[in-house]
């Protein structure tokens, strides 16, 4: 079907995707965010409209405007997504600057992705790489007067070292180094594919940085130099194309996207989504955009996805740095629930599926996960911070009054007496004993050899492949193609609906029973926004299956 104009012309289409705009991961949490919606892409809305607009015979090509803001592994999918977008049309990548003497080597990765790169005159290639840091704050817990107590499963489950260990471990230390030697060799190979040029000149530049534009062009890292009028004019011209051609990407639907959304009768692949840290009952949305996964919520998305008879398989994308260890394997059940009814479920890992997250995921078919996802971390801990010296320095007199000798186990007030120590570790060898067992049984390993790759040890999502942790590195789309190959459904027939994700006037409507789905996360209240306040900075952790430390890489 062709498209035309009002005086019924041939309409030509030129799609621009502007980073600077922002690219929303998930559907807002609060008004301002709803706001911004109005001009920024979401990542789905990008998933499905490039992969639309790449055969639209009326799509000329794809600019892009690369600037820093994504985080790595949403950045990996952003460029694949041009990358596949290029094989059917041209496309052409610019930048102000990649970075100002810092930070421009995502926004670069993201640009290597296209036909073309150009960058301002006056900008620069800041691309030196990665830097990792490990703070420990137990230095600061003494001065405060509060004494940390924590237990862990095992020596690579760090989270417990950010808030006990008084110098960075050797295990601390090893893991960080491969996470980073990981994301870089990554990139690395990733730039060095996309520029067609070898991957020592792609480490000399990162060495060498900030590189300028004459020598980035020397080495074949852009393709001209030039301003954003200069970079326009260029790829309209050769792509045939006016400037009135131009359409944000998330705002072009085809005409063959129109049509598959009135097909009813297409079997339909469900996309659940898990975003948080993951907790018993219904989680909490907090009026700062803080968020929780309630295992209850999830599970009746699941649950629902279970019951409709037209879902033949299940993408499970999950966000999550872990928490509650019952309230994970709770989520997992559900999973194994639509295996046993012949319902493939391929777990897609976004930027963190560590912990709890990768407890919930491991029940999968497949797992597929972006090559900078941080997953594993099958371990676990558990412990306080006690408080009284604080009371002390503050002046205050508390006085605990137990009825049982368990009563204060995990009162802040008083310190873990030798019962105490020997209950928490009974309990966290219990935990890791479940993790770690139905970890081998779900992948399909030996126990032993699951075990040495457990031990709270965090992964790459490459690495976690190469180790029979993770069945594939790419993003929803390739989630998408698995579920439907488990299934025998053809891909291109496949409706693909998202549970979960409803307007206002569903979430106002009440559920009938918990075997329906209803309102999603409540609102939480000022407790919410300070537990989400010091949970984003590592300070608090919502279960024994957590990575609480902040990680973000851009």
């Amino acid at each position: 079907m062709a498209v035309f104009d009002v005086l019924g012309r041939d309409r030509q289409v030129v799609l621009e995707l502007d980073l600077a705009r922002g690219v929303l991961t998930a559907r807002p949490d609060n008004p301002l965010e709803a706001i911004q919606l109005i001009n920024s892409p979401t990542l789905q809305g990008l998933r499905d409209h490039l992969a639309d607009a790449a055969t639209d015979e009326h799509v000329r090509g794809l600019i892009v405007h690369a600037v820093p803001g994504l985080d790595l592994a949403h950045a990996e999918e952003v460029a694949e997504l041009i990358e596949t977008f290029g094989r059917h049309r041209p496309t052409m990548a610019w930048a102000e600057s990649f970075g100002e003497l810092s930070g421009g080597l995502v926004a670069y990765a993201v640009a290597a992705a296209a036909h073309r790169v150009w960058v301002q005159p006056t900008g620069m290639l800041s691309i030196e790489g990665l830097q990792l840091e490990i703070t420990l704050l137990r230095g600061l817990f003494e001065k405060a007067g509060l004494t940390p107590q924590f237990g862990q499963r095992h020596e690579y489950k760090t989270a417990a070292n950010t808030y006990s260990a008084e110098t960075v471990t050797g295990p601390h230390r090893e893991m960080m180094q491969r996470i980073g030697e990981s994301i870089t060799d990554g990139l690395v190979a990733a730039i060095a594919r996309r520029r067609s040029v070898d991957e020592t000149i792609v480490r000399s530049a990162m060495d060498a940085s900030p590189v300028d534009p004459e020598r980035a062009l020397e080495l074949g890292l852009i393709d001209r130099i030039g301003y954003r009028d200069e970079a326009y004019a260029a790829a309209l011209e050769e792509w045939g194309a006016a400037p009135e051609a131009l359409v944000f990407a998330h705002r072009h639907t085809t005409p063959a996207a129109r049509l598959a959304k009135l097909r009813r009768s297409q079997p339909k692949v469900a996309v659940v989504t898990l975003r948080g840290a993951i907790v018993t009952g219904r989680g909490t949305r907090s009026l700062t955009g803080g968020q929780s996964a309630g295992a209850d919520v999830v599970d009746e998305q699941l649950r629902h996805a279970l019951r409709d008879d037209e879902v033949r398989a299940v993408v499970f994308a999950v966000d999550s740095p872990g928490g509650s260890a019952v309230a994970s394997d709770f989520i997992r059940r559900s999973v194994l629930r639509l295996r046993q009814a012949g319902k493939p479920v391929v777990a897609h890992m976004g930027t963190m599926a560590a912990s709890g997250g990768y407890y919930v995921s491991m029940a999968s078919n497949e797992i597929v996960a972006q090559a900078a996802t941080l997953t594993g971390s099958i371990g676990v801990l558990g412990g306080k911070v006690v408080t009284q010296g604080l009371y002390e320095r503050l002046g205050l007199v508390r006085e605990t009054l137990p009825f049982s000798e368990a009563a204060g186990t995990f009162s802040p007030a008083t310190p873990f007496s030798d019962a105490d120590w020997e209950r928490l570790d009974r309990w966290l060898d219990r935990v890791y004993l479940d993790f770690t067992t139905f970890a081998a049984r779900d992948r399909g390993m030996d126990y032993d050899d699951l075990e040495k790759l457990a031990r709270g040890r965090v992964w790459t999502g490459e690495d976690a492949r190469t180790r029979g942790l993770v069945d594939h590195i790419g993003g929803r789309r390739r989630a998408i193609e698995r579920a439907c190959a488990l299934a025998g459904i053809d891909e291109s027939k496949a409706r693909v609906t998202h549970l979960g994700e409803n307007g206002l006037a569903q979430l106002l409507r009440p559920a009938r029973s918990s075997e329906h789905t209803g309102s999603g996360a409540n609102l939480g209240g000022i407790e919410s926004m300070v537990t989400t306040l010091l949970g984003r900075v590592g300070i608090v952790a919502p279960g024994v299956l957590s990575t609480p430390w902040a990680f973000r890489l851009k």
